[in-house]
């Protein structure tokens, strides 16, 4: 009996904290929030709901297990409406009929959740293909000229429509021909793509192409921290390495990071930020618009260097991880494809132009951080900004890289790796602590060896950026829906995954020899 009113009290507890957190979700959602907002919460935009349904779900296990009949003596089965969810997340309907169940359409799930009109999705969007890695830009027209305005537009339109057949591989048709979405991420499309052979190989493989990418994301937000703050104050007798290190105590709390509530309000905030960054830095070029240097803009390419910038342009417009949790969140999912053409047509002109006019202003003395061209009393300024907006940005992809390792190595029961990171009553557990601390340290000293902004995002770029946006897309969509394919469709698909399987180990090489190169001056000196 004593069990059995715990086991109650402990439900209306939690039923009404899950209440008041939908509340705040939905607050959130109406104002643009429901997916990521950001560049590279980009990627996962149920990453907060995967924390707290993970924590939870440990203690409904136990509570499941108690209050199960023949679970233990004069137990009763469990009250109609509560919520009862096993360790991986999946709720498990409770007794009654169909419509009580909570799971999918419960508060946890797609149902009740508040969902987005086409343009919070293409808010969204831009904040993933509009980030500060934008400012990149300029350095890759530097070594490509027209060639890298043109690969700024074909970037768009390839990325644009490998998001398209992306959100297609959600959906097969069913019985009666009606289509229906069977899918609800990138991983679940790289298992169905494996099956029946390998069932999880294909998840696998997304899963350490997203912790790989989420990685170098922070680890480009602590290198440009450095190289922003270096720059800034030159006359002070602080090292890039140095300011490197103190970027990362400021970040060492994120390590103790439950989810992202605390930090997701500062995201609009950083983004408006930043474009009006972005307007500053074009002003001051059309301000110089007389001295522009048109004559350096050439059709030939720097053959070593320019693989580099086709790596920087590829990862400024990665999107693709979190579009199909954004596409099911939205009110009206047949709006996706008209809220993905305008987001990536207004990226593409507001990117060219930023490259064009920047690298005209500064020619040939263009920066690999486009606002270290900057004159001395405005730089200060807007590289602090810019400072800002990089450490508020880093918890994002952070707790989205320890949310797929927490998930991959130590969630999955029977089959994990190691001991769950988190206790029965949701406290993260010492081991885990660790793992995120040590993660915090590996994005430090791989600023510290390797602060060379430009060639870890053409490496990055080249890597999993061409990965996840061309080649993984484009098979995926032969491999699922081949049967149902005009032929220009097979055609673009496999174009795509040649061209971006050479672009993508052309830039990854170039990229990589940069970065030995890079490391061997920098232990001479």
């Amino acid at each position: 009996m004593a069990t059995l009113l715990r086991s109650k009290l402990t439900n209306v507890a939690t039923s009404v904290s899950n209440k008041s957190q939908a509340k705040v979700s939905g607050m959130f959602a109406r104002m643009g929030f429901q997916a990521a907002t950001d560049e590279e919460a980009v990627g996962f935009a149920h990453c907060d709901d995967l924390d707290f349904e993970h924590r939870q779900g440990l203690q409904m296990d136990i509570l499941k297990a108690e209050g199960e009949p023949g679970g233990e003596e004069g137990s009763e089965p469990p009250v109609e409406g509560d919520i009862h969810y096993q360790r991986g997340g999946a709720p498990l309907p409770p007794s009654g009929s169909k419509d009580q169940a909570v799971g999918a359409g419960g508060e946890f799930g797609g149902q009740d959740k508040p969902k987005i009109t086409a343009w919070e999705a293409g808010w969204n969007v831009t904040n993933a293909i509009q980030g500060m890695f934008v400012l990149g830009l300029p350095y890759a027209i530097l070594h490509g000229g027209y060639l890298g305005l043109f690969l700024i537009i074909f970037a768009a339109v390839v990325c644009c429509y490998t998001g398209k057949i992306l959100i297609a591989c959600l959906y097969e048709e069913n019985e009666d021909g009606e289509v229906v979405r069977v899918r609800d991420s990138y991983v679940a499309i790289a298992n169905a793509c494996c099956a029946p052979r390998f069932p999880t190989l294909g998840g696998r493989v997304v899963n350490v192409a997203q912790i790989i990418e989420l990685v170098m994301t922070c680890i480009l937000y602590v290198v440009v921290s450095g190289n922003l703050m270096y720059n800034s104050f030159p006359g002070l007798p602080v090292s890039q390495k140095s300011w490197s290190i103190i970027a990362t105590a400021v970040l060492l709390p994120c390590a103790f990071l439950k989810n992202l509530k605390a930090v997701s309000k500062f995201s609009l905030l950083c983004t408006l930020a930043h474009f009006v960054i972005n307007i500053l830095v074009i002003a001051y070029c059309l301000s110089r618009a007389r001295d522009w240097a048109w004559e350096k803009v050439k059709f030939y390419i720097d053959v070593k260097k320019f693989p580099i910038s086709i790596g920087i342009i590829v990862f400024s417009y990665t999107s693709q991880i979190f579009l199909p949790s954004l596409e099911g969140n939205m009110q009206q999912p047949s709006e996706f494809h008209c809220m993905m053409n305008w987001t990536h047509i207004a990226a593409c002109v507001l990117k060219g132009l930023f490259a064009l006019v920047a690298y005209l202003t500064w020619a040939d003395e263009t920066k690999e951080v486009i606002t270290d061209n900057l004159p001395g009393s405005i730089r200060a300024v807007v590289n602090i900004f810019l400072v800002a907006k990089a450490l508020l940005s880093y918890p994002l992809p952070f707790f989205a890289a320890v949310e797929v390792l927490e998930k991959s190595l130590f969630q999955e029961g029977s089959r994990a790796f190691f001991p769950a990171c988190y206790g029965g009553d949701g406290r993260l557990k010492s081991w885990g602590l660790t793992l995120r601390c040590a993660l915090v340290v590996f994005t430090l000293l791989m600023a510290i060896y390797v602060p060379h902004f430009a060639l870890l995002m053409g490496l990055t770029g080249s890597l999993t950026g061409a990965g996840l946006c061309f080649l993984l897309p484009s098979l995926f969509h032969l491999r699922l829906l081949w049967r149902k394919l005009l032929w220009h469709q097979v055609f673009f698909d496999v174009a795509i995954f040649v061209i971006g399987g050479i672009c993508s180990v052309s830039g990854f090489v170039h990229s990589l020899e940069g970065l030995i190169e890079a490391y061997r001056t920098n232990a001479e000196d």
